[in-house]
């Protein structure tokens, strides 16, 4: 795999599904806004993108948690469908490798927290056959983990059959948004590399969603994957305190609907942090992790507020002459873009 996608990207995680089955948004038109577009994508030369289902953010009913799940992997695929074969939903390494080499742009398929599955590891078969490809664990706390947000609960015994079945079928572990315990408990029962989708370096930015350094070191030791998140509030420890300090009055004034609109405003008026943020978090963990360790999931459409000069993945462009300005070889830069997470899904997908 190395260097197939020199010049290209591959990102590991995007909300954009969300935003088409909640709002209506059109991926071919990116309205109404979208972050991840069919155009923004070609325009940046992403050759893999991740697309979530992420079913219970932000407050979904228990009883429509399984069909808005599979409301957004539908989704994924009708995207496919509509971009007159410039996209196609990946399900296979060769698959992905085929996007690498010139072919249709791959749209990998992942769940976001494995609510869906109704608390029953088993009922991942059904998805991958609707074609899932990597699962988070829980989004927040659930029969399988423990979250970051939570109460750092470890992994069930539900979890752990969730583990085994995963690296089983050849379906990506993502342990980003578990709890520091659950993570423990992958490292101790995975015999497969495993991913952190979109998480940062909790020694530049000490927010909880955030990876410590022995953590990054974990992900490397096992062949995994890190994937650098561009949300201001996991670059920036400024942004991260005026975010949490906000969320702080929202529940002390009662956290109603009015105050939340408010306090949302209030957050999107905080200055957005420098893109150089992003390289100082991919040298950092290529430091601790080394440089096959560290690749892209920028989380758009998952996020509110980007870093400044970043308005859409048509603005991925800009992050390669950022990485060579903080010292990167053109090699590293090759890595961290694409070649990386490139070799470890064509070694884990079946």
């Amino acid at each position: 795999m190395r260097g197939v996608c020199s010049g290209g990207f591959f990102d590991a995680h995007c909300d954009a599904a969300m935003i088409v089955v909640d709002d209506g948004a059109d991926f071919a038109s990116g309205t109404p806004r979208l972050h991840v577009t069919l155009a923004g994508l070609e325009a940046a030369g992403v050759r893999v993108q991740v697309f979530a289902s992420c079913a219970v953010y932000p407050e979904t009913p228990p009883d429509r948690v399984a069909a808005r799940g599979v409301a957004m992997i539908d989704a994924v695929w009708e995207m496919a469908r509509a971009s007159g074969g410039r996209m196609a939903v990946a399900v296979s390494g060769e698959d992905v490798r085929a996007a690498l080499s010139g072919g249709p742009i791959a749209a990998l398929i992942s769940l976001e927290g494995a609510d869906p599955l109704d608390g029953r590891a088993e009922n991942l078969r059904s998805l991958r056959d609707r074609g899932v490809r990597s699962v988070i664990f829980a989004w927040k706390d659930n029969e399988f983990s423990g979250t970051a947000f939570g109460t750092n609960r470890p992994l069930s015994r539900e979890g752990f059959r969730l583990l085994g079945l995963a690296e089983e079928l050849g379906v990506i572990v993502d342990v980003s948004h578990l709890s520091d315990v659950a993570f423990a408990d992958v490292c101790r029962a995975s015999t497969r590399p495993f991913i952190a989708s979109h998480s940062n370096c909790r020694a530049l930015c000490p927010h909880p969603r955030n990876l410590t350094d022995a953590m990054i070191r974990d992900i490397a030791d096992r062949g995994g994957v890190v994937g650098i998140n561009l949300a201001p509030y996991f670059l920036d420890p400024d942004v991260a305190a005026a975010y949490a300090a906000l969320r702080a009055e929202s529940l002390a004034r009662g956290d109603t609907p009015e105050v939340k609109s408010e306090i949302a405003a209030r957050r999107r008026d905080v200055a957005r942090p420098a893109l150089e943020l992003v390289a100082r978090h991919v040298v950092h963990a290529i430091d601790i992790g080394g440089e096959d360790s560290v690749g892209l999931g920028g989380d758009l459409d998952g996020i509110e507020v980007l870093p400044a000069e970043v308005e859409s993945v048509a603005d991925y462009v800009k992050l390669p002459p950022l990485f060579r300005a903080a010292g990167l070889s053109e090699r590293q830069v090759a890595k961290v873009c694409c070649d990386n997470l490139a070799r470890v899904t064509a070694e884990l997908l079946r």
